[in-house]
């Protein structure tokens, strides 16, 4: 299914979905804030999804692997955006360890939810990975569905984090709110919220 040699430490992103997320958020907080919101830190992002799934600071390997459809190439709402042209292949090193990107696209009729979800099958049955981070389309009923069927058969030391913007019902994983790492992802502090809601 794939040519990675995991990493004790993985991710796997819906780069649509995440994308989506960050522009609803920075199109909310425009208005609430009054000011420009930048594009979404991606380095910062994957640092707080790396917290959030329990990874601690170190040496550790973090693969991050962004699914998406054929067509879409680039994320318009986070830097760097370009999947192949800026992410494909490279890597950034800080407190917590690598992180290396890899994108990864359905051949054929395959879509996306399709390619993540034989990607998350996958790397729950291979004892190697510890830790598995999700950001899979949270709106979507049937993937979650899928999502929740396919944890029932990880391996049983895998630790498994899957981020949505609202909670799941059941599921073999540990949930965490997309939110919160993007709004800190976009610069938007806790404190500047709570002043405007005064």
């Amino acid at each position: 299914m794939t040519p990675f040699q995991w990493s004790k430490h993985v991710m796997v992103v819906d780069a649509a979905y995440a994308d989506k997320v960050a522009f609803d958020l920075i199109v909310n907080f425009e208005r609430m804030l009054g000011r420009p919101i930048p594009p979404a830190d991606l380095a910062r992002w994957v640092d707080c999804l790396a917290l959030d799934g329990g990874i601690r600071e170190g040496k550790n390997d973090i693969q991050v692997v962004m699914v998406h459809d054929s067509r879409f190439r680039q994320m318009d709402n986070f830097q760097p955006a370009g999947l192949y042209t800026e992410l494909n292949g490279k890597a950034f090193s800080d407190h917590l360890g690598e992180f290396s990107f890899h994108t990864l696209t359905g051949e054929d009729l395959a879509d996306k939810d399709s390619v993540l979800i034989d990607l998350v099958r996958n790397i729950m049955a291979e004892p190697k990975v510890e830790r598995l981070m999700v950001v899979p389309d949270g709106e979507n009923p049937a993937l979650m569905q899928q999502l929740r069927q396919t944890a029932q058969q990880a391996h049983e030391q895998l630790h498994t984090t899957v981020f949505t913007m609202e909670p799941v019902q059941g599921g073999n994983f540990r949930q965490e709110m997309l939110g919160y790492s993007l709004l800190n992802a976009l610069g938007i502090a806790a404190d500047e919220i709570n002043s405007k809601m005064k």
